[in-house]
Parts: structure tokens; C-alpha cells; sequence
């Protein structure tokens, strides 16, 4: 039974920093990728950033230059480092993990973690 369990959200002031945490129940190198999407109030939920197992990222327009993500395989868990957050980055955030099986691809998400950027 995989299981995403997210930490980390909270509230922030415009220009402050969160980490995000993912931590997975299983080895996270059988995923690839692994990634954050967030879903703000009445939009669609929307890529973040991912990960490779390779270590490859991709981000998106929006959060690059402030976002980054990374992976400590040890301990089965993704992150994302935020910093100069701003009100339109508060959203619901969500862990994904995607599971190649035979042609296609399991999705795993998380359960959310709310972060909220006060202006």
C-alpha cells in the first residue's frame, strides 16, 4: 500500500520561505517521476515542480528561480524548498508519484498541505 504523506504547509508573510516534505511508505525510486502540483481556489490544480530518479527537474514558469525541489532517497521523501512566496502561490499543495506499469502510469498523491501567503 503506497501512501504520500505531506507536511510543512502553514502560513507566511509575502517574501518568506516553506519546506515542504513528502514522505513515502515505499522505496521512492520505484516512482519516476515524483513531483508537487498545487490547486488554488477555483482553478484547476496545476504542476509545481518534478523530480527524476535520475535527479532531472522541471519547473513550473511561475515558481522557477524561487521553487526547488529535491530527493533524499535514504529516507524515501521529496521536497520542496519555497522561497519568496507570494499571495498567489497559496494553494493546496500536493505530493504526486508516478508508477510506470506495464503502458501506463499509476498516479499516487497525497493528501494536501494548505499553504497560505498573507500579503
Amino acid at each position: 500500500q503506497v501512501q504520500l504523506v505531506e507536511s510543512g504547509g502553514g502560513l507566511v508573510q509575502a517574501g518568506g520561505s516553506l519546506r515542504l516534505s513528502c514522505a513515502a511508505s515505499v522505496n521512492i525510486n520505484s516512482f519516476n517521476p515524483m513531483g508537487w502540483y498545487r490547486q488554488a481556489p477555483g482553478k484547476q490544480r496545476e504542476l509545481v515542480a518534478v523530480i527524476t530518479t535520475g535527479g532531472s527537474t522541471n519547473y513550473a514558469d511561475s515558481v522557477k528561480g524561487r521553487f526547488a525541489i529535491s530527493r533524499d532517497n535514504a529516507k524515501n521523501t521529496v521536497y520542496l524548498q519555497m522561497n519568496s512566496l507570494k499571495p498567489e502561490d497559496t494553494a493546496v499543495y500536493y505530493c504526486n508519484a508516478k508508477r510506470p506499469y506495464s503502458l501506463q502510469v499509476i498516479d499516487y498523491w497525497g493528501q494536501g498541505t494548505q499553504v497560505t501567503v498573507a500579503s
